[in-house]
């Protein structure tokens, strides 16, 4: 049987601080969601529900602590923009006395405050506005105890680790904005396939083109280039007309 998302009432609904609940099934993880987006939560507590994940929503970083308490959720996705309590004081306080993981969502601007998140004991960072094939595994994989939250990807000598918003070149730390980040990561999950600009829009910025200035993907792809040591654009190769491919070191 499939989890059943429904909203909560009572005064907490007035208040604005629960915001959506998926009704409990035995065995199915359990997801507590901090995220002042009241639209976004209820969006994404429909999505998982149909993938068996049971859903409870709050919109602040207080009733976040409360309910943490009182529900022992398997996993926990906090925002990086809750208000009341801060992502950073939210982990602190939780790990404190819980030890469930805690992933974070983060946005463009969000960097420093990951780094302090993930210090303070967060598990992982998810970009957000949320994408249910890129959550559910995390989600999945932090309920189950499995690594899978934290696994690294490796082409030559770039090491990106997706739960930790961590890249390593030749074994040195890289920081990365986070569109040049998702930028990267797609091109890692797409190697030696060539993906068009079309693609890149809709994949990392999750728009359809229209509202992106043109040379947007251009000037993120020759920053990253340069981040990553590629001087000779033999790792991140430009397909004329087309788009970009990120090659493997044996084809280059």
């Amino acid at each position: 049987m499939r989890p059943q998302a429904t909203l909560e009432g009572g005064e907490e609904a007035r208040n604005g601080a629960a915001s959506a609940r998926a009704r409990q099934v035995p065995g199915a993880p359990v997801l507590l969601v901090a995220d002042p987006d009241t639209t976004g939560v209820r969006e994404l507590t429909d999505a998982l529900a149909r993938e068996g994940v049971d859903v409870t929503g709050v919109t602040d970083g207080a009733q976040a602590l409360l309910q943490a308490g009182a529900l022992q959720p398997d996993v926990v996705l906090v925002s990086a923009t809750i208000p009341l309590v801060g992502p950073v004081d939210f982990v602190r306080a939780l790990r404190a006395s819980r030890t469930m993981p805690v992933l974070l969502g983060i946005g463009e601007g969000h960097a420093e405050l990951a780094v302090q998140a993930l210090a303070a004991g967060a598990t992982a960072c998810v970009a957000r506005p949320y994408r249910v094939p890129e959550l559910l595994p995390l989600v999945q994989a932090a309920a189950s105890g499995e690594p899978g939250a934290g696994r690294a990807l490796v082409i030559g000598n770039v090491e990106l680790d997706v739960g930790a918003y961590q890249v390593r070149v030749g074994g040195e730390a890289v920081h990365l904005p986070l569109r040049e980040f998702e930028l990267l990561l797609y091109l890692m999950r797409n190697i030696d396939r060539t993906v068009t600009r079309e693609q890149i829009m809709r994949h990392v910025w999750h728009s359809s083109g229209d509202t992106v200035a043109t040379n947007t993907i251009a000037v993120h792809v020759k920053r990253l280039r340069a981040r990553l040591g590629d001087t000779d654009d033999t790792m991140i190769q430009t397909v004329r007309g087309v788009g970009y491919r990120l090659v493997s070191p044996d084809d280059r």
